[in-house]
C-alpha cells in the first residue's frame, strides 16, 4: 500500500509539472504501458448538439455542480462533441429511445486532457471537500486515486465516450436512476441491487458502504437496464463501476488522447 501511495504521488507531482504519461491506472503499472498518443486535431470530431439534435445537454464541468465545485479546465462553452463514428451511433441511441418516450440527456462526452489533469490536481488537494457531502460522503478523499475513482487518463479523451441519462417526455422530468451522476460508490455500479446481465433485480444493496445502507428500488434498477440495453443494441460497450458511461465498442481513436478544449466546433 504504501508503494502505491508513493506511485500516485508521482504521478501527481509529474502531472503538476506538466509531465505527460501513457499509463492508465495504477492497477496496471506492472504491465506494458500502452503507447498513446496526443494531438490537438479536432477533424474527426463533431458537435453533439448538431449530430444528435434531440438530446438534451446538461454539460456537469461548464459549471459548478459537479464533484470539483468550479468550472473545469478545458470546457470553454457548455456544449459537447465527439468523433463521428460515436456521433453516429448515439444518434441510432436516441431514435431508439424517444419511440419509448425519452430523450437522452448528455452530462459529458469528449473531455480534454487539461480537464483530468485538473481532476489530479483536485483529488491530491485534500483539504478540499466542498463537494464531499454531494458526491462522495462515505470516502475519505485520500482514497479516491487507489480505489481508482480518479486516474491520471480517461477514456472520454479519446473521444468517444459519453456519460449520460434518459429524459422521460411525460414527466418532464430525468428518468429516477437511484443516484445521482458522478456519485463515488458502489450505488453506482450497473450491478448494484441487480444482474446487468439478466436485467433481475436482487435488491442486494450489501457494497453499500453506509449506515443504514442505501438501496435503490426495483423501478429505479429498470431505469438504468433500459438505457443500458439501447446503448448496448447501438456499438457502445458499459463500465462496470458507472451506471452513465457508455464507449462505443469500435472506437476509432483507442491509442489517441485529444487536448483541444470542448467548444462548438
Amino acid at each position: 500500500m504504501k508503494k502505491k501511495k508513493l506511485w500516485w504521488a508521482l504521478v501527481v507531482l509529474a502531472i503538476i509539472c506538466g509531465v505527460s504519461f501513457s499509463v492508465y491506472s495504477c492497477s496496471n503499472a506492472d504491465s506494458p504501458a500502452p503507447v498513446v498518443t496526443p494531438t490537438d486535431d479536432n477533424s474527426q470530431f463533431v458537435t453533439l448538439a448538431e449530430a444528435v439534435p434531440d438530446a438534451i445537454l446538461e454539460i456537469r464541468y461548464y459549471g459548478t455542480y459537479n464533484f470539483v465545485g468550479q468550472r473545469i479546465d478545458g470546457y470553454e462553452e457548455p456544449t459537447a462533441l465527439l468523433t463521428k463514428q460515436a456521433a453516429e451511433a448515439l444518434k441510432a441511441v436516441s431514435d431508439d429511445v424517444i419511440k419509448q418516450g425519452y430523450r437522452l440527456k448528455i452530462y459529458d462526452a469528449y473531455r480534454p486532457q487539461k480537464a483530468v489533469d485538473h481532476f489530479v490536481r483536485w483529488a491530491a488537494d485534500l483539504n478540499d471537500t466542498k463537494m464531499k457531502s454531494y458526491f462522495y460522503p462515505d470516502l475519505d478523499k485520500s482514497v479516491l486515486f487507489e480505489q481508482e475513482y480518479i486516474y491520471e487518463r480517461s477514456g472520454h479523451t479519446r473521444g468517444s465516450t459519453v456519460d449520460l441519462t434518459l429524459f422521460d417526455m411525460q414527466t418532464e422530468k430525468e428518468l429516477d436512476m437511484g443516484g445521482t451522476f458522478d456519485w463515488f460508490g458502489p450505488e453506482s455500479h450497473p450491478d448494484f441491487c441487480g444482474n446487468p446481465e439478466t436485467g433481475e433485480y436482487t435488491g442486494d444493496n450489501s457494497k453499500s458502504p453506509a449506515e443504514p445502507k442505501r438501496s435503490i428500488t426495483a423501478e429505479q434498477f429498470q431505469h438504468r437496464m433500459i438505457l443500458r440495453k439501447a446503448m448496448l443494441d447501438h456499438g457502445f460497450k458499459p463500465l462496470d463501476s458507472e451506471w452513465w458511461h457508455f464507449t462505443l465498442r469500435d472506437e476509432p481513436f483507442p491509442d489517441t488522447y485529444f487536448t483541444f478544449p470542448v467548444k462548438r466546433l
